[in-house]
């Protein structure tokens, strides 16, 4: 498998790793002081970092703060520097810092308000390629027509070989209303795309109700990702088309990159009654396992649609969706990122995304790199007459929601004996009451 690590850019701001919790800092430290910023910084690191590629080792990292802490520093500027390189001493892609401005943005990026182009990239540590994970939905990216596993290779045509993500993210944003050309490779084709950057307010839930030929309602939802606001959009999502007595529902998960940790325990409790839905793992092994609460909003069957394009939060959702037996996963394996940042602010206005714990499925598997396989693998079925718009998804047009919608159709038909119901002759409402 790829060294991969998914890094949720929307290319105004940096998004930090899904799966991440912010966390104020109560120290008191003198801000004026550049040695006390760098100092903080590695207090973190030494006392909460998880260290999962076995390189890091507490030794090194005490001489690490001996040799930088005997420098001088005359601003925070000349401190910036020398945290990151600090930092680069972990290898780890997810333990960054945030300049002030990139904080802030970041901090705003989490309301689901965000300025940009709305792509998702992720960084492939085997060739050190940028790569797209997924565009979002109805913002510039999405009707340029990116598509995940699309390599970007230069930015207003000139080659971004060797750059981190920090700087194509900072090649990439701009104001609204400009223009910024992608070089992408597709399957070893060189495309030019067009951009024209816009502020971009994302609704993280779509929902309706499709009608089958057969009676039964299936309640459809797509969540997009896990921000401060997707909790609310999916139980009023979750309440409204439960008025309307559906069979069951298709959760549309693909290409949704994560986001907030919490955001993602929150929406599995509306579906899981009862159970685990999430461990974690610190670097000195203490467990926080997280639990439905007996709140979900609905017992209805229910089928989850999966992705390479689905990671973190999604990961979660999906395995603690699996492994309750609360529904089956449709589709293809998960991107497999199983590591949680923490974010925390420091005095000068800047910030730290650390990684501090993994989490397991309700089963104890570790999906860090392996991914969620689902229980029923289907190919999105597409060719280049026959593209699948966003209209389409969750349509019969779409060969994964198809597939969903046959599990449900046919326990639909299965429930439907047991009551000596004929679907094709009754009403689906009156069958429900019985």
């Amino acid at each position: 498998m790829l060294k991969r690590f998914l890094k949720i850019c929307l290319l105004i701001a940096v998004f930090p790793s899904p799966s991440f919790s912010f966390q104020a800092n109560s120290s008191t430290l003198i801000t004026n002081n550049p040695k006390e910023i760098i100092d903080q910084v590695w207090q973190i690191i030494y006392r909460d970092f998880l260290d999962y590629s076995g390189k890091y080792k507490a030794e090194d990292w005490i001489k690490v703060r001996k040799e930088i802490l005997s420098n001088k520093y005359f601003d925070n500027d000349e401190a910036y520097i020398a945290i990151k390189d600090m930092l680069t001493e972990l290898d780890d892609p997810y333990t960054r810092f945030l300049e002030p401005k990139e904080f802030n943005e970041m901090r705003i990026d989490t309301t689901g308000e965000l300025m940009g182009v709305g792509i998702q990239i992720s960084l492939d540590e085997a060739t050190n390629q940028i790569v797209v994970v997924s565009p979002i939905e109805g913002t510039p990216a999405f009707f340029a027509g990116i598509k995940p596993k699309d390599i970007i290779v230069s930015i207003d045509g000139e080659p971004i070989e060797g750059l981190s993500i920090d700087s194509t993210v900072k090649l990439i944003r701009g104001k609204k209303g400009t223009k910024v050309q992608l070089g992408i490779i597709r399957n070893d084709e060189l495309l030019n795309v067009l951009l024209i950057r816009d502020r971009i307010e994302i609704n993280v839930v779509d929902s309706r109700i499709n009608n089958t030929v057969i009676g039964a309602k299936i309640g459809y939802l797509r969540l997009k990702q896990f921000n401060a606001k997707a909790p609310k959009e999916m139980s009023l999502s979750i309440n409204k088309l439960e008025k309307q007595q559906p069979f069951g529902y298709v959760l549309d998960l693909r290409s949704n990159p994560g986001g907030l940790l919490e955001a993602s325990i929150e929406i599995a409790r509306q579906w899981i009654n009862k159970g685990i839905i999430v461990s974690t793992k610190t670097k000195d092994g203490i467990t926080d396992i997280r639990k439905a609460k007996s709140i979900a909003l609905t017992k209805r069957p229910v089928v989850v649609l999966i992705d390479e394009g689905s990671a973190s939060a999604s990961e979660i959702l999906s395995g603690a969706i699996k492994d309750n037996k609360r529904g089956l996963l449709v589709g293809k394996k998960t991107f497999g990122k199983g590591l949680v940042q923490s974010v925390r602010s420091l005095p000068d206005g800047s910030g730290l995304t650390v990684t501090v714990a993994k989490y397991l499925t309700p089963s104890g598997k570790d999906i860090n790199k392996n991914g969620i396989e689902p229980d029923i693998g289907v190919d999105l079925l597409l060719d280049d007459k026959n593209k699948l718009t966003n209209s389409d998804l969750g349509t019969l047009k779409d060969s994964q929601y198809v597939m969903a919608e046959n599990i449900l159709l046919k326990k639909f038909k299965v429930e439907s004996n047991k009551n000596s119901y004929d679907p094709l002759k009754s009403n689906f409402e009156k069958a429900l009451k019985k």
